[in-house]
């Protein structure tokens, strides 16, 4: 099946600032379509909030105020709140062209799960494949100049990244970074000097790289699988964009991943290994290990973080092997910040900004820019682009806070600090034992400072505040008395995750910081792994029925780790499971569970993820002494998933 894009349709160009948009001719749409379009301020990042295209492109905003091109400014650029034109609704809610991307994409998914086996046949192996499909796309003299920072690990990889691509673009580096994966539009996976690349790029690189790999198929050489065609892409877009510096994540492993076809990157890093992807890269630390130290390269200088010693034995031995450096460096020192803090939350920040930090100072001087940029090296401290860096770069799902005000007013506030309020999520996409650590104690630690946050746009129109945080809220110091808090996990993971090592690990971490779950809601994701949408894709508010099987048994875990022995070891099913949770389940009492009868008090399973954020939003209008903390993970997907739904 052939995906191109359908230029019968009657569509005309039509330009909003920095936006390029499609529109449907007046006669198929009779009717006015009205969208009220939140447009917040900007933090010279690209904080595509609703996953629609942007009505104010900050490239406009930047040629309008030249003191917003400084990536360390702490100004805020207050956008018009309204902006409802019909050519503005139709562009929002189509975009043929970018849904049929979609299609052809999802035509490029090989596997129906994580864990199952690619349908990739033929007599070349993946890198190979790779290299042919590099130089069909023209790319095979060109990747050579890419000044490439090349990032694997198990945790941490993705964060390392944003703080280099921060630091480096500070520094005053055109930069382009290649992450994995999205979670709500795939542009995420793109970004060039700090922005998702545009849809209208998106579109340009896409079909082009598209046709030419489509018409240069053989039997032993069948179109790239999804991640092997969005590294060529992303490889093909850095080119043509002319960054000064690549950073590119390893997508799974390092040895065989499709991102290893880099002969000669500038810098190498490994960011925290553990136990994850196990069906891929083995069972033990070392195997682990072993896959990642694949991505070393001979004369080129590589960097990790303190690791585990079976772990750590064998990234030295390749690196011995390779007769290259490998230095281990340890977490960064606060002092260093100069009591700037890091703009991604949790302790475990403080080792990848870091790997992140000496990556950045390596390469730098590799590319002979440290006498040009810095008259000194001080090794006690860091350059001030480094540190602006660090407190300005982002990273969606990871450690991410969003208070939700929707209760109060259509509009929904996105931080990534901390906030207090009647609704807030906190999102992390933990996954494996060791990021879920991480996660608890981030999540224990943050919910504790109950200080009141005012919303920046109340600040500026009362003039409360003089400082601004980071996150785009000020600290009044007062604290809210007589409020009713509920801490809630909403989580879901993978059948191939072992929720019986994951759920303890999240619970006793939190409980050894004094903080407990008042429920636990179990949900099945709305992604499917099977189709790439974007984020202008409708959300479905009733979902088909979905075989709950796996929800209810992470529900038993979880009534086992509350309960103790006696819980029944049977899997839990009902019948009819409800789209959410019943009515009294936020305010029952835990001495009323009595699981031998099927009542559970501590934790539910509904199969509606919307109908699951409604009713939490229900809630909250409905008490105002009601202040909700919901802590999502588990999964990406599912936080992509409340992402989106909160988003709307």
């Amino acid at each position: 099946m052939h995906f191109f894009p359908d230029t019968s349709r009657p569509y005309v160009k039509q330009e909003l600032p920095g936006v390029l948009l499609f529109r449907l001719k007046e006669q198929l749409f009779p009717y006015n379509l009205n969208w009220k379009v939140p447009c917040f301020p900007f933090f010279n990042c690209n904080l595509d909030l609703f996953g629609v295209r942007r009505l104010h492109s900050q490239e406009i905003v930047r040629q309008k105020d030249s003191s917003s091109r400084k990536m360390s400014t702490w100004a805020v650029k207050t956008m018009d709140m309204d902006v409802t034109t019909e050519e503005d609704s139709v562009a929002l809610r189509l975009s043929p062209a970018y849904e049929t991307a979609m299609e052809a994409l999802s035509s490029l998914i090989t596997r129906q799960k994580r864990g199952g086996a690619s349908k990739i046949g033929g007599k070349y192996k993946k890198l190979d494949r790779m290299l042919m499909y590099i130089k069909i796309l023209g790319l095979e003299g060109h990747l050579g100049g890419l000044k490439i920072i090349h990032v694997a690990g198990t945790k941490g990889k993705g964060s390392t990244c944003a703080f280099c691509e921060a630091i480096l673009r500070e520094c005053g580096f055109r930069t382009g970074l290649f992450t994995s994966p999205h979670l709500i539009d795939v542009r995420e996976r793109f970004r060039v000097n700090g922005l998702d690349i545009t849809e209208d790029k998106f579109l340009l690189h896409f079909w082009d790289c598209w046709h030419r790999l489509k018409e240069n198929l053989t039997e032993d050489l069948p179109m790239p699988p999804l991640f092997q065609f969005l590294t060529v892409m992303a490889f093909k877009i850095f080119v043509e964009e002319k960054v000064d510096v690549a950073i590119i994540e390893v997508g799974l492993g390092g040895k065989k991943d499709s991102t290893n076809v880099i002969k000669e990157p500038v810098v190498c890093g490994i960011a925290s290994l553990g136990m994850d992807h196990m069906e891929a890269l083995g069972d033990t630390l070392a195997e682990i290990a072993s896959h990642k130290a694949g991505i070393f390269k001979p004369q080129v200088p590589s960097f990790t973080v303190p690791q585990r010693s079976e772990a750590m034995d064998v990234l030295r031995e390749r690196a011995n092997e390779l007769m290259i450096p490998l230095e281990v460096v340890a977490p960064i020192d606060c002092k260093w910040l100069d009591g700037i803090k890091l703009s991604l939350s949790g302790d475990h920040q403080y080792s990848n900004a870091a790997l992140a930090a000496s990556l950045c100072k390596s390469w730098i001087r590799s590319t002979g820019n440290w006498e040009k940029l810095f008259q000194h090296d001080d090794k006690d401290s860091l350059p001030e682009p480094f540190i602006r860096g660090l407190s300005t770069a982002r990273l969606f799902g990871r450690a991410q806070i969003v208070h939700d005000s929707s209760s109060n007013s259509s509009t929904v506030s996105m931080v990534n600090g901390a906030a207090s309020g009647d609704l807030t999520f906190y999102l992390d996409g933990a996954h494996s034992p060791e990021s879920l650590e991480a996660c608890g104690r981030w999540f224990a630690t943050v919910v504790k400072d109950d200080k009141n946050l005012l919303s920046l746009d109340s600040c500026l129109k009362t003039g409360i505040g003089e400082e601004v945080s980071e996150n785009g809220f000020v600290y009044t110091g007062s604290k809210e008395s007589n409020k009713i808090s509920k801490r809630i996990l909403l989580f879901n993971c993978m059948d191939v995750r072992d929720p019986q090592i994951l759920l303890p690990q999240l619970v006793n971490t939190c409980a050894t910081l004094g903080t407990h779950f008042s429920k636990a809601i179990f949900v099945p994701s709305i992604s499917t792994y099977n189709k790439v949408t974007s984020g202008a894709s409708a959300v479905p508010f009733h979902l088909p029925a979905k075989d709950l099987t796996w929800q209810f048994n992470l529900q038993r875990i979880w009534e086992n780790i509350l309960h103790g022995k006696g819980f029944p070891e049977k899997p839990l099913k009902k019948e009819n499971p409800a789209c959410f949770p019943p009515n009294n389940f936020l305010y029952e009492d835990i001495s009323h569970c009595k699981p031998a009868d099927g009542n559970f008090a501590c934790s539910t399973v509904v199969s509606s993820l919307p109908q699951t954020i409604k009713w939490l939003r229900d809630c909250v209008k409905e008490n105002p002494r009601l202040r909700i903390q919901v802590l999502v993970t588990g999964s990406l997907h599912l936080v992509g998933d409340v992402l989106k739904l909160i988003n709307r």
